[in-house]
């Protein structure tokens, strides 16, 4: 492998023009087909097989009319004032009929009348089934001159008023522009001094770029600290630019032919800055040591840098790629979409690194390393800089027993939120206090019910005997509906033409991500429910918050699987790079470690709201439900790459003759001080996103950032080389008949040196 990769240097470094301008053609070419085919992404993340899922499937076929996404919309009137003036009740229903009057906007008058039921009887159903069950509701319909807005209940203080409606496509078919003419059609009502306040599903998401600036100059501050030159420091930058445009740019510009969510193009600009950065530090910083301390040529060190150095970003890449494809094998559109797009990402910088930044070290040639570094290199300044890690690391040597115990101690402590986690899609609830969608959920909280929040829509069919819904059938089991302990309203949205299915709309007193609403959910949906078998009934149940507790569900229950997988096919692949047993097994587990501290730390912060304000938000909440998976696969990958990187340097140090601890502490010496500048400039990425808008974003970020953190400085700079020390030269201990099985990769580059070392021994011979 290293010397493939020395040819393959050595060619891009001799003709730098061929793959630089390569690499500026493909870029073309993914912006032109990004030009002809356009973006297209939703926000909508859902997931094939779940009960919710199919229900919707099923609506989309026998009612499609009724199958379409929910939102909302509320009505406040002035402090201290109402809103059933006649002047502003005139202003609501001008602004209500708008929004009836647009594209995809379903007309409850006309979806009721499929099922024989007029506008103002189901109002007073409603009203009686509730009186019927001891209690009346805190809202009213909204009359304009004897008659109810459709969808539009008035809070009993009359300070607002709920404008409830259906799409009739969920939101991820909605063109772009429907959302913002609901918006501007609910508007009009502010001629009346009335706040129209929109329901979260209707707000656009931010743009990629408001706040992910930030971790770019940061890596690009730590990169000349590191690097010591600007020439040197911009390498890495335009590297990771190029391979970040290519391949979040291609996933744009073939986002038509799959469905790709909001957060797909986030992510893999998450990742591929981070790994486009790190991965070509690695190769230019193995460069300069060369040429500083062995005195070779730029061309030549270059040529040796991406042989060896090289060689490990290749296998530490393809750990990435492996642990984001394990993904695949769970079968969730959507996250298999976001795994893919991430390994491309990851993909196209380990190749930029390995053919176009040879290319561009050509045409800075000896300039790499400045006169002043010339300098220092022969003096004692370089080997003052190196004395920090030496006394780190010969400390975690000597006291190795406390740092093992320490850090498991640690670790053990910050993951004790883990058992409190909660999982779910972060909604309206945990946005910031100051945003229109916070204040329409807690305004519909006070006014209606935090359940308002989160309606569900349940599916009605026969079972046994008969073929059809009869209308004294359906009354009875809206009667029975409406006398639940935890259900605010029903209301019979509709029938099929065959009569043989009926919509039914359903809020439950509590919020969308109680634990009361999840049972109520089972509960509906259960086969054996007293309310299925008394009415001879099956009862499917979706809507948004639904969909959101079967999709955190799913997730928990494939998350172990998913583990499992990634671990399997990352121990093998340490297995190869490094023939040995120990080696793996100590870096699964110290990545166990890591990820149980990253989620007790995030779960603290983000669930219970530990330092909100430092990280900008108002209010915790549940975690996103695919957060762990995702975080999981990226972190695993990421934590590999320091293992390859710092234990590829100790192993060369034990196989150019170090043993014991010495190797450990000759090899940290050489690689912790790339490991840790590559460390912070991930962290740096990660946590610019961190003051994104979207709390999505933000939790990934943030999740992503601690969990570098912990890893590289905990695990990485000192369990590892604790543990390493324990074992001693055991560490690398293989049974014989597995060494022979096993190919032998050479990714410290020793056969490749032996190789070059034999060529100059001849060339001499020969002069």
């Amino acid at each position: 492998m290293s010397t493939f990769l020395y040819k393959l240097g050595k060619s891009a470094y001799t003709k730098p023009w061929y793959f630089i301008i390569s690499w500026i053609a493909i870029l073309g070419i993914v912006l032109a087909i990004l030009g002809v085919n356009g973006i297209h992404v939703s926000s909508e993340m859902k997931i094939e097989g779940t009960e919710s899922q199919k229900v919707l499937d099923q609506l989309a076929k026998e009612l499609p009319e009724a199958s379409g996404g929910q939102a909302s919309i509320l009505f406040k009137a002035p402090q201290g004032e109402r809103l059933d003036t006649e002047e502003r009740l005139g202003s609501i229903a001008e602004a209500v009929n708008k929004v009836y009057n647009l594209e995809y906007v379903i007309n409850p008058i006309e979806l009721a009348a499929k099922a024989g039921v007029s506008t103002s009887d189901a109002a007073q159903g409603n009203e009686a089934a509730q009186a019927a069950a001891g209690e009346m509701p805190p809202f009213s319909p909204l009359i304009v001159n004897g008659m109810p807005i459709p969808g539009v209940m008035l809070a009993s203080d009359g300070s607002v008023a709920l404008f409830q409606f259906q799409f009739t496509v969920q939101q991820m078919s909605l063109p772009d522009s429907v959302p913002d003419s609901v918006i501007e059609a609910a508007k009009a009502v502010e001629k009346a001094g009335i706040t129209a306040l929109p329901s979260d599903s209707l707000m656009s998401k931010p743009a990629i770029g408001s706040t992910e600036a930030i971790g770019i100059v940061v890596a690009a501050v730590v990169l000349f600290m590191t690097l010591g030159s600007v020439v040197a420091a911009g390498l890495p930058l335009m590297t990771a630019l190029m391979g970040v445009g290519i391949s979040v740019g291609g996933a744009y510009a073939f986002s038509k032919m799959f469905h790709m969510t909001d957060l797909t193009p986030v992510l893999a600009l998450m990742v591929g800055l981070a790994v486009g950065i790190d991965y070509s530090l690695f190769i230019v910083n193995r460069q300069r040591r060369m040429i500083l301390e062995q005195g070779l040529s730029a061309q030549e060190a270059a040529s040796r840098a991406v042989g060896t150095a090289g060689s490990a970003v290749f296998f530490a890449g393809l750990t990435v790629i492996i642990a984001l494809c394990g993904m695949l094998v769970i079968g969730i559109g959507f996250l298999s979409a976001m795994a893919l797009v991430a390994a491309l990402a990851v993909l196209v910088n380990v190749l930029v690194a390995l053919t176009l930044l040879p290319a561009l070290l050509a045409l800075v040639g000896e300039r790499i390393c400045s006169a002043k570094a010339r300098l220092k290199s022969s003096n004692a300044a370089q080997q003052t800089r190196n004395r920090a890690a030496q006394r780190w690391v010969t400390a975690v040597v000597k006291g190795r027993w406390i740092i093992i115990v320490g850090v498991i101690v640690l670790l053990g402590l910050a993951a004790i939120p883990v058992t409190k986690m909660e999982m779910g899609i972060p909604s309206g609830a945990t946005a910031n206090l100051d945003t229109p969608a916070r204040q329409s959920y807690d305004a519909i909280s006070d006014g209606f019910g935090e359940g308002f929040n989160g309606p569900l829509l349940l599916v009605v069919e026969p079972q046994g005997s008969s073929d059809i819904l009869s209308p004294e059938t359906l009354g009875l089991l809206v009667h029975e509906l409406q006398n639940h302990d935890n259900v605010s309203l029903v209301s019979l949205m509709g029938l099929n033409q065959t009569s043989d299915m009926a919509i039914i709309s359903l809020i439950p007193e509590t919020g969308p991500t109680d634990t009361e609403t999840k049972n109520l959910v089972q509960e509906l949906r259960a086969s054996d429910s007293s309310m299925a078998q008394a009415n001879d009934v099956s009862i499917g149940v979706t809507g948004f918050t639904a969909i959101n507790i079967d999709m955190s569900s799913r997730l928990a229950e494939v998350f172990p699987l998913y583990v499992g997988i990634i671990v399997i096919l990352s121990l093998i692949i340490l297995l190869l790079v490094f023939r040995s047993i120990i080696v793996p097994v100590k870096a699964t587990v110290g990545f166990l470690l890591s990820i149980l501290a990253t989620f007790g730390v995030t779960t603290a912060v983000y669930q219970w709201g530990w330092l909100h304000a430092f990280f900008g938000f108002d209010t915790g909440g549940p975690l996103l439900s695919f957060m762990p998976i995702m975080v999981t696969g990226i972190l695993y990958g990421l934590a590999m790459d320091y293992q390859v990187f710092l234990v590829s340097s100790m192993r060369e140090s034990y196989v150019h003759g170090h043993h014991g601890t010495e190797s450990v502490i000759h090899g940290y010496d050489q690689a912790s001080r790339v490991v840790v500048a590559a460390a912070v400039i991930m962290v740096s990425v990660f946590a610019g996103f961190i003051f994104a808008h979207d709390i999505m974003i933000k939790q990934i970020g943030f999740a992503l950032a601690v969990g570098i953190l912990i890893d590289a400085f905990i695990i990485r700079m000192a369990l590892v080389p604790a543990v390493m020390a324990v074992f001693g030269d055991k560490a690398w201990w293989l049974p014989k008949w597995l060494d022979r099985l096993l190919p032998n990769l050479d990714v410290e580059g020793d056969k490749l040196i032996a190789k070059l070392k034999t060529k100059e021994g001849t060339s001499n011979i020969i002069s």
